[in-house]
């Protein structure tokens, strides 16, 4: 009788979630940037707001809650009902938080749905055009004949810039003195100038001034050929196993019943393949890339595993 009365309550609640699927969504979503306005993140999701006003016929709001690396609005998420109507866009970022935040109020696995991945792309190592280097392979020569000599730039202590940088020093085996900058453009100001070598820059931040003249670009961190800078190589091909990629993704409150995010998923994902969606996305450095939720959770696994050994081997801290 125990045993019936259970499988009936499972069943009920199956049916009560597939019904309040259906409806779904019935009132205003809201889409929590944790960073202000204007930045990559936010622009995005500005656009992907738009995309799925239209395609659900309910208002997509973006929210900003900028605050602690993000970490407010990454709270807020956490504590939202599993519903559907509190997501999220979040950067890469997403998957350090823990390593300099060890006291977080939310573990950035077990609290939160892992809708889909909508954008990639990779870095690019840049040089002050002073520097009398053309490409890694020099980049690396010089550096070692004349060791903590060479400074690198970053858009601040903990920033994926710094992380992006300190990886490629140890994957190079080179020294550098790390020099943190409140954000990329105050980095490049001073790369443009010629008080600092080089950085591992963000390419949307980057491309502009690599475009203009104004920076050299040595190499590209993807797997392949950055398709705006085509004569430019990548890391790998100098030689070394060094791969760096910023990601935007989806996420929500953990325990979004199955049907919403199935739902979400399908509608995010035809967005994000529309031809004017890709050619913005490009527009700014990245490229679509949607992914599946367990794609999406390994790939957040593997960065966080990656950075921690990489923050401990630099010894990087945040001062709280």
């Amino acid at each position: 009788m125990k045993y019936a009365l259970t499988l009936i309550s499972l069943l009920l609640a199956v049916v009560a979630s597939a019904a309040f699927s259906q409806d779904y969504p019935a009132k205003p979503i809201r889409i929590i940037v944790s960073y202000a306005p204007g930045g990559g993140t936010d622009v995005i999701a500005r656009v992907l707001a738009k995309k799925l006003n239209e395609a659900l016929g309910q208002a997509v709001i973006v929210e900003n809650r900028p605050g602690a690396g993000g970490n407010i609005g990454t709270e807020a998420v956490a504590k939202a009902a599993p519903d559907g109507y509190t997501l999220s866009l979040v950067p890469s970022s997403h998957a350090v938080a823990p390593l300099f935040y060890p006291k977080l109020s939310f573990d950035i696995f077990k609290d939160f749905t892992f809708i889909t991945l909508v954008a990639s792309g990779p870095n690019i190592v840049v040089a002050q055009p002073s520097l009398p280097v053309t490409s890694v392979e020099e980049l690396i020569a010089f550096a070692k004949r004349q060791p903590g000599e060479l400074t690198f730039a970053s858009a601040g202590v903990g920033s994926s810039t710094h992380l992006a940088g300190e990886y490629f020093n140890s994957v190079a085996g080179i020294k550098a003195l790390h020099v943190p900058y409140k954000d990329s453009t105050q980095a490049e100001t001073d790369l443009i100038s010629g008080r600092v070598s080089y950085m591992v820059d963000s390419i949307p931040s980057a491309l502009p001034k690599v475009q203009a003249g104004q920076i050299r670009a040595l190499a590209t961190t993807g797997k392949r050929r950055f398709a705006a800078l085509p004569n430019v190589p990548t890391v790998i091909e100098s030689g070394l196993p060094y791969e760096s990629i910023s990601w935007w993704g989806v996420i929500g409150p953990a325990n979004i019943p199955p049907p919403i995010v199935d739902k979400l998923t399908t509608e995010i994902t035809r967005i994000m393949r529309l031809d004017d969606v890709k050619e913005f996305i490009a527009s700014q450095g990245a490229e679509v890339t949607t992914s599946s939720q367990q794609e999406f959770v390994d790939l957040v696994r593997k960065d966080n595993t990656l950075y921690a050994k990489i923050i401990k081997d630099a010894n990087i801290r945040i001062e709280q």
